[in-house]
């Protein structure tokens, strides 16, 4: 065989090579998943995240065509189960319920942290948003928001009830106390239903908490609803005025949970994960059973939701800082 016959057989066989690998790795791809797919969760079970991580598990396997599998990993704000993620294999088939935590305020709150928000992650999409209330007992003489303002102005002796330091309520009402210019006391509860039970008790006179823990409280009259601090008013509680339409535009502080998986994922995979999300989340069931914890369907595409995560990391951050808020 001539010189110029071998170098072109050569070609051909390299290319033929090349072809055969890329097909294959297209079959690999196209196969995904092959396998069950793990969901960490960074929390202990029943609360809001592993209700919506749940409730997108019903429905989940039948786009991606295997089962999903819940891991609570809670702990530390979140950032244990936050790490495990992302020390995964970036294959698809770990992801990770991120929060306004983990991939917003932790940073700033820990000043250091065992893995990044930003490149450790690749983000999927927003799942949900859990707004919260701004309510007090009732013995309270007041009736909206701007007369809590005042009532706080002239007395200067308030205190607000949150479900911990460090936690959306607790970040939501120094927001609103920064851009009401008063100074309310922050009473911190381990969770909840503590600091719930103690507003109700009149132990506490006012309470920054989640719609999910609070509006059920407000319809039976124990508590009275001044405002939600959501960019629109509640559908579960419509006649409830946003802070932002009692005289503060602008102003939004809502819990939000996302879906994200390890950094290095293949786009496709994130793609296809993607996909399957926002037809699971356009499903009446997920709608109705997300309403009946509190939260409000949400989605994304990836970019969105990456940009999101910026946006809050900055403004939580700042929050944090403003506020010289400090965890133990």
């Amino acid at each position: 065989m001539s010189p110029d016959l071998r170098r072109g057989a050569l070609r051909a066989a390299l290319a033929l090579v090349l072809s055969g690998v890329s097909f294959a790795s297209a079959l690999a791809q196209a196969a995904y998943p092959n396998k069950p797919v793990r969901i960490i969760v960074p929390s202990t079970p029943a609360g809001v995240l592993d209700n919506v991580a749940r409730t997108l598990a019903l429905r989940l396997p039948d786009q991606l065509g295997q089962p999903i599998v819940i891991e609570n990993r809670g702990g530390a704000g979140g950032n244990i189960g936050a790490e495990a993620a992302a020390r995964s294999p970036a294959d698809g088939y770990t992801l990770f319920i991120g929060f306004n935590a983990t991939h917003g305020a932790n940073l700033a709150l820990f000043g250091k942290l065992s893995y990044d928000p930003v490149a450790d992650f690749a983000p999927i999409s927003l799942l949900a948003a859990v707004p919260n209330i701004v309510s007090v007992h009732p013995s309270v003489p007041v009736n909206s928001l701007a007369e809590l303002v005042a009532l706080a102005k002239a007395t200067g002796k308030l205190s607000y009830a949150s479900s911990g330091n460090g936690t959306s309520t607790h970040l939501a009402a120094e927001m609103f106390k920064a851009a009401a210019g008063i100074h309310i006391v922050h009473v911190p509860y381990k969770g909840s239903a503590p600091a719930v039970a103690d507003v109700i008790a009149g132990q506490v006179p006012v309470l920054v908490d989640s719609v999910a823990s609070s509006a059920a409280q407000v319809k039976a009259g124990k508590l009275k609803a001044l405002a939600t601090t959501s960019p629109r008013r509640l559908t579960v509680l419509p006649e409830l005025p946003t802070v932002a339409e009692s005289g503060y535009p602008g102003f939004q502080s809502t819990a939000w949970v996302g879906l994200l998986a390890p950094a290095g994922t293949p786009k496709a995979i994130i793609d296809q994960i993607n996909a399957a999300v926002l037809k699971v989340m356009a499903h009446p069931e997920t709608r109705e059973r997300m309403a009946g914890f509190g939260a409000e369907i949400t989605t994304s595409t990836p970019e969105e939701f990456a940009a999101h995560i910026r946006s809050e990391m900055s403004k939580l951050g700042k929050v944090v800082r403003d506020a010289n808020i400090k965890v133990n």
